[in-house]
């Protein structure tokens, strides 16, 4: 589960990455705030790409991408307004700079997953500050945490994407829980997560409780609900706050300590939880939300797709590649299977 340390760590490591910045380049922060993809363009040891968002990778935070190369080059979706393709940029730009410091990829070592939530959470948090600064995001967000309704007017009164905004606003909630901006299909645009399991870019979340009523209605609306984690998987129920953002909607979900409530015990955790396993075909560890197969009790294994049930077809073990094989796969005759005969 995504905790408070990483987003501590993310908010860490986005200071770091604005440190180095600013030492190889002095002023580019307070430039790539008036204008990202203008700055970066100026830059010749990175090239900007503007593609169609089908283009982009849905496992990323944003509808960008970032290719190491040689030669390095960032590739930002045209469909996007300035302001979102500004945050996309400065979200790959952060990936840049954590991919090409020795210094931003040592903490890397320290997380459970090699880094990989830790690298996509600070490139959002990258991102978020350098495009709102905190004066103007202390004068809009109370001191209690976010509403729905206050992270409308910050993005009202800023230059800043929804996106960048809503990093922010996650950055201040008072308990664990999600920032949501969904189109008016009910499908999840961006999400900015604090203590809860990331939801993935494009999930629809249009027919769920209180997000349903304010698609519906007027934008505004407030009760609880839960969220859908992939293969349709909810989530412990969250307290949510709904706002219309000028075509999007932006959502509040919070466990506990929510700020437009006097009191807000927390919510008991129904959501399922994930186990560990360790795959009795290929030796990797891994967890999972997915069913359980009725035979041997043990989810399929997503490197290689085999839950613990032995294979109904005898397999045969190829002594030149090492790897276990169905009998189609060898010749008459032949010890060896077909890709190395």
């Amino acid at each position: 589960m995504v905790n408070y340390v990483l987003a501590g760590a993310a908010r860490t490591q986005a200071a770091a990455m604005i440190q180095e910045l600013e030492a190889a380049r002095p002023g580019a922060a307070e430039r790539l705030a008036q204008g990202a993809l203008a700055e970066l363009r100026t830059w010749p040891e990175l090239t900007v790409l503007e593609v169609d968002e089908n283009l982009t990778e849905q496992g990323c935070s944003v509808a960008g991408a970032y290719d190491f190369g040689p030669p390095p080059h960032l590739s930002v979706a045209t469909s996007a307004s300035r302001a979102r393709r500004d945050f996309t940029a400065l979200h790959e730009l952060g990936h840049h700079l954590q991919k090409n410091s020795f210094a931003l990829m040592e903490p890397f070592s320290r997380e459970p997953d090699g880094g990989l939530l830790l690298e996509d959470a600070a490139c959002d948090a990258f991102a978020a500050e350098i495009l709102l600064p905190a004066p103007l995001v202390h004068q809009h967000l109370d001191t209690k945490g976010p509403t729905a309704s206050a992270i409308t007017q910050l993005w009202q009164a800023s230059n800043a994407s929804r996106m960048a905004v809503c990093v922010r606003a996650a950055q201040h909630l008072p308990a664990p829980g999600h920032i949501l901006l969904l189109d008016t299909t009910g499908n999840l645009a961006f999400a900015a997560s604090h203590g809860e399991r990331p939801l993935r870019r494009g999930s629809f979340q249009g027919d769920i409780a209180v997000i349903d009523r304010a698609l519906t209605g007027s934008g505004h609306a407030r009760g609880l609900t839960q969220v859908r984690y992939r293969d349709g998987i909810f989530g412990r129920e969250l307290h949510t706050d709904t706002a219309p953002m000028d075509g999007y909607l932006v959502a509040v979900l919070v466990t506990d300590s929510a700020p437009w409530r006097a009191f807000t015990p927390p919510t008991p955790d129904t959501g399922p939880q994930s186990r560990d396993y360790i795959c009795a075909n290929c030796g990797e560890e891994h967890r999972s939300f997915a069913p359980a197969c009725r035979r041997c009790r043990i989810p399929p294994c997503p490197d290689c797709g085999r839950c613990a049930c032995p294979p109904r077809v005898p397999e045969r073990l190829c002594p030149s590649c090492f790897t276990l094989h169905p009998p189609s796969m060898f010749s008459a005759g032949s010890d060896r299977c077909l890709d190395c005969d």
